[in-house]
């Protein structure tokens, strides 16, 4: 229940937000994101997101005022928005409706996470973790269990009711559906800890074997599931971090109109032909299902490329600051969109403009010579040091560079 207060708070907003959205040049940065997804080069795109968001705000700007934990949500979406367009929009884009998204759930392969915490600051999300090993035999692979998805449109009903009823006459209500993301040495971790599993790609490759093979049979019956339950959608504006727009899926709800989103980030620094053992091997069959696929996050991939553009729809590829530049560039060329990661570290204490720029210079000049479409996105933010101007001069910073050379 919408309280009358919450409801004049929403709809202020709401209505600030409408107006950015009908702004023109949301139409030219999504159709600018669509060519760089359809492999046409043009200004590359820039996106900030994975924001410490309780370093940042300004005059109160980010203070929620609602009083239900429910309209804080929405109310929090709508502060966020017009905050990041205020201070740092870059490339965003404001959609001219209020999203909804479809609501579902998984039974998981029951287990839980079990672990330990360091926590250095009580107000950041971002803190270290030491994980109990629960998959150290064949026997706790054995047991783990297959999904069981359900997917609840009453519910979804309800949400869209409820924001229409607030707002609808302000601001469109839009119900989407999701993209399947994919990150199994992401997860297995979690329920392992990193160093047994470096030490059993060599001491115990059977375990990780049948692990993967569970891994890959679970999410292959979820994906499976979630297709049938109508729950994924080709109309995805944010992919992971990055644009998702593009001509080159067929709208729709099925697997073939749908983006795959995967990584193996802490097997940046194994051998590729022990990633392809442990990851491409198990990987591909699921990403034939897809109508296009972007792999990589912080993980650097020149020495693996050769092996990766084996998925036959694969579309863009993650290159993280750390990565080769020159190398990623050549071997992509313009086949695939080089989404390139800027290095967050400079924001994250003293914000220094010349670092900043040769980072983001590098990367122009490279994607130019070799005729990469490209775009950055600076992600994994942990903190800002209470700072808002760091990433405030960041974006300032990129954006002119960029317009040095478009």
């Amino acid at each position: 229940m919408t309280t009358p207060k919450d409801k004049i708070i929403l709809r202020e907003l709401a209505k600030r937000y409408a107006e950015i959205a009908q702004n023109p040049i949301n139409t030219e940065r999504r159709n600018r994101g669509c060519d760089i997804n359809d492999l046409i080069p043009r200004r590359p795109m820039v996106w900030v997101d994975e924001i410490p968001w309780h370093e940042m705000d300004i005059d109160n700007k980010l203070k929620l005022t609602c009083e239900t934990n429910e309209t804080r949500e929405v109310e929090q979406f709508f502060r966020r928005t017009l905050f990041r367009w205020e201070y740092f929009q870059a490339d965003m884009v404001v959609e001219n409706f209020f999203p909804v998204g479809k609501s579902f759930s998984s039974t998981g392969m029951g287990l839980d996470v079990e672990e330990n915490l360091a926590v250095t600051d009580n107000s950041n999300h971002i803190v270290s973790h030491y994980f109990i090993d629960q998959l150290d035999t064949m026997e706790k692979v054995d047991a783990l269990k297959m999904p069981v998805v359900t997917a609840y449109p009453e519910r979804d009903k309800e949400c869209i009711a409820k924001a229409e009823d607030t707002f609808g006459d302000i601001l469109p209500v839009k119900l989407h559906g999701h993209y399947v993301y994919y990150a199994p040495w992401d997860d297995i971790p979690r329920y392992r800890g990193v160093t047994p599993i470096m030490y059993d790609l060599i001491d115990n490759p059977d375990l990780l074997h049948a692990t993967m093979r569970k891994w890959t049979d679970y999410k292959l019956s979820e994906m499976k599931q979630m297709d049938a339950l109508n729950l994924l959608d080709s109309e995805i504006s944010s992919l992971h971090c990055t644009p998702g727009y593009t001509k080159d899926l067929q709208p729709g709800t099925g697997l073939k109109n749908t983006w795959f989103r995967c990584m193996a980030q802490m097997f940046s620094d194994i051998a590729p032909d022990m990633w392809k053992e442990f990851e491409l091997d198990y990987l591909l069959p699921l990403t034939k299902e897809f109508g296009l696929v972007y792999y990589g996050c912080c993980e650097a991939m020149e020495k693996k490329l050769d092996l990766l553009k084996t998925i036959p729809n694969l579309r863009k590829v993650g290159v993280p600051t750390r990565a080769n530049a020159e190398s990623c560039a050549e071997q992509l060329g313009s086949d695939y969109v080089y989404a390139h990661k800027p290095n967050p570290a400079f924001v994250a204490v003293n914000f220094d403009k010349d670092t900043v720029r040769n980072e983001i210079v590098r990367v122009i000049k490279t994607c130019q010579a070799n005729k990469c479409p490209y775009e950055f996105v600076l992600k994994d933010i942990s903190t800002v040091g209470y700072k808002p101007q760091n990433l405030i001069d960041w974006t300032k910073t990129v954006m002119e560079a960029i317009g040095e050379y478009y």
